[in-house]
């Protein structure tokens, strides 16, 4: 027998899955889903050892792009930064108490959808586990597509803007975003100002006080 549930401690009768998971080779990128739509993703579980959230980006293209709408380490996707498992109750997100993560962000496409996972290490990662629930249907043309970008200031200098989110066009709405944040001293932290800049700006729509 072969597959990753293949060396179980003992028969696991008709239902046993040989292949409950997958492996993914060392600097390679594992094919999760290739959906002829018109459709929408309704929801996407998945558990992996720790140590690989951050060595495994989670791409997802929408219809023909060749460029991923969504580009971010896994773990970070699932509110889960530095390889730390931390529970989280949302609308949108959910991780458990025993480490699975799922997303209820509805992901609308026209054509086609296609999610990727890359492995940056040059260690294998054994066990990956996914499921992804979709639904074809027909998207109505004001349905958005959804787009997550990562990015890392490491160390950011005092009094340094750190850029969360630049270089976005057209209409949409902006839905949140998820800050890992590591102290390098003993000073606090969370004074700097979040700020907001819409539709040319020259002064920020919002501005918070830290």
């Amino acid at each position: 027998m072969e597959g990753t549930g293949a060396v179980a401690a003992r028969e696991l009768g008709q239902g046993w899955k040989l292949a409950p998971s997958i492996n993914i080779p060392g600097k390679a990128t594992a094919l999760l889903a290739h959906i002829d739509g018109p459709g929408v993703i309704q929801h996407i579980w998945l558990t992996v050892h720790p140590t690989a959230w951050r060595r495994l980006v989670l791409r997802c293209y929408w219809d023909d792009e060749e460029t991923p709408s969504v580009e971010t380490p896994l773990g970070d996707f699932f509110a889960n930064g530095w390889g730390e498992r931390c529970n989280i109750t949302s609308l949108a997100v959910a991780v458990n108490p025993a480490g699975g993560f799922n997303c209820y962000w509805e992901m609308p496409f026209r054509t086609r959808a296609r999610i990727t996972v890359e492995n940056l290490s040059p260690e294998p990662v054994n066990g990956f586990y996914y499921q992804i629930t979709y639904a074809l249907t027909e998207i109505p043309a004001t349905s958005a597509y959804l787009h997550a970008q990562w990015r890392r200031s490491n160390p950011l200098p005092y009094q340094t803007v750190h850029t969360l989110l630049d270089g976005i066009t057209g209409q949409g709405h902006y839905v949140g975003t998820y800050l890992a944040w590591g102290v390098n001293n003993t000073g606090w932290w969370g004074e700097g100002e979040i700020k907001f800049y819409l539709d040319g700006d020259e002064w920020p729509t919002i501005c918070g006080t830290g």
